[in-house]
Formats: C-alpha cells, sequence, structure tokens
C-alpha cells in the first residue's frame, strides 16, 4: 500500500476534536447528563481526547467507556480463526443517558451497528449520537454521524488510515491507495 495523501495532522485533529465538542455541547445544551463511549481501539482514544476537550470548555468530567465489538461483528469468521476479544468497560449506568458513541472513521456503517447492539444491551440510554473523526462515505447501513471532524470522499481502492499517538505514536490521518 502507498500513501496518497495526508489529510489531517495532529493541530488539525485537535482543531476537529474541539469543535465537535462544543457541537456536543451547544446540541445537548451543555455536559450534563452526558456520557463517552469509544470503540476500541482509536475510537476509545479519541473518546478519551474528546471527554478532555468538553471539560476545557465546560469544566465538568464526563464518564468515558470503551466497546470491543468483536463478537457482535457479522464477519467474525473471516477476522481470523482464533479473533482476539478485549474487554469492554462501561462503568456507569447508561440508562438515561446522551451517549455519544465514537469511532475514528465511518465507513460501510457495520461497525457502528455492531457498536449500537453492544450499547443497548447495557441498558436504555435516552439518546445516542455518534461523532466520527473521519467521515469516508460507502455507506452500505442507513447511518450517519451527527458529529465529523472531516469528510472525505473516497474511492473503492483507497483506505483511510487513522494513526494516533497512543497507538502509533503520531496524530494523523492519510489516505492509502491498494
Amino acid at each position: 500500500m502507498q500513501e496518497k495523501a495526508k489529510l489531517l495532522d495532529v493541530e488539525t485533529i485537535a482543531r476537529s476534536l474541539m469543535r465537535i465538542a462544543h457541537e456536543i455541547l451547544e446540541h445537548n445544551r451543555g455536559s450534563q447528563n452526558l456520557a463517552i463511549v469509544g470503540i476500541r481501539s482509536r475510537g476509545a482514544h479519541l473518546a478519551r481526547r474528546l471527554a478532555e476537550c468538553i471539560k476545557k470548555i465546560d469544566n465538568k468530567e464526563i464518564p468515558v467507556g470503551i466497546l470491543d465489538i468483536t463478537l457482535y461483528r457479522d464477519d467474525l469468521t473471516l477476522l481470523a480463526a482464533q479473533p482476539v476479544v478485549h474487554k469492554t468497560e462501561i462503568n456507569f449506568d447508561i440508562q438515561d443517558k446522551n451517549i455519544i458513541l465514537v469511532d475514528d472513521v465511518l465507513y460501510t456503517g457495520r461497525t457502528i451497528r455492531c457498536a449500537l447492539s453492544e450499547l443497548i444491551d447495557f441498558g436504555r440510554p435516552k439518546s445516542i449520537q455518534l461523532a466520527v473523526l473521519v467521515d469516508r462515505g460507502h455507506r452500505e447501513l442507513p447511518i450517519r454521524a451527527d458529529y465529523v471532524g472531516k469528510n472525505i470522499p473516497t474511492s473503492q481502492d483507497e483506505m483511510v488510515e487513522v494513526h494516533l499517538a497512543e497507538v502509533d505514536g503520531k496524530d494523523e490521518v492519510v489516505i492509502v491507495e491498494r
């Protein structure tokens, strides 16, 4: 695979998350009754960063959880003979909360469908809103993000790679060609 273009760097990722935090607070009229849940792995890191942005704006701690959707995937048998399952960590009651579900890239919508199924198994939130760093299009399911860092039109031959300092040692979003 060959890198085709660098779309976001450390500054633009930080600005995008801060803008999303402002949009979340405006839409929800503050941070009361909010909780953030990130989809493992990069969505979880973005969820923590988003909670920090909200804290800077509203001076309130927001509960943050992590979903591992491995067992909810419809392509589980295609992933590996022994897929690695990590722990889902939601240490708060989601009942009647406004949940901000966070992922790095929105593509077909299948990952989000899995996350919604798992999240509902934890209770009945008041609402679930979706925040993504990148929306690249090509939906296979009727799912859309409420908050988007950047819309990036792509072809099916391209992949969007999100690199985060917590995992990859640097913050950037790049398009690579197969």
